[in-house]
């Protein structure tokens, strides 16, 4: 989904939520769900769209209708010492796009 499509959705109120997911090496990519599934946002070269913070997010969707947002960090720690039982749990940390952390 580029960010053309992605305005259109917000405005169409069709976003269930934003997840920027944090990755290795210091930037995050964007995953849009809607009720059909959860797409990455594209840049203009239909490639994932690498950003480097929260707030490079905010500048980028200032003009966008507000939807729920979530930062999504793999939990490290728990991979390293391992667990007793179950699956690792990534974090999940709600955020605004109007509003710093």
């Amino acid at each position: 989904m580029n960010l053309k499509a992605l305005m259109e959705r917000a405005t169409n109120s069709e976003i269930q939520e934003l997840e920027l997911l944090s990755l290795e090496g210091g930037f995050y990519v964007a995953r849009i769900r809607l009720d059909n599934g959860l797409f990455t946002l594209l840049d203009d070269t239909a490639k994932p769209m690498h950003l480097r913070s929260i707030t490079q997010l905010r500048d980028l969707l200032q003009t966008v209708p507000v939807f729920p947002c979530v930062l999504v960090q793999h939990c490290v720690h728990d991979e390293m010492c391992g667990r007793d039982t179950g699956p690792v749990e990534d974090m999940r940390i709600p955020f605004s796009l109007t509003t710093p952390l």
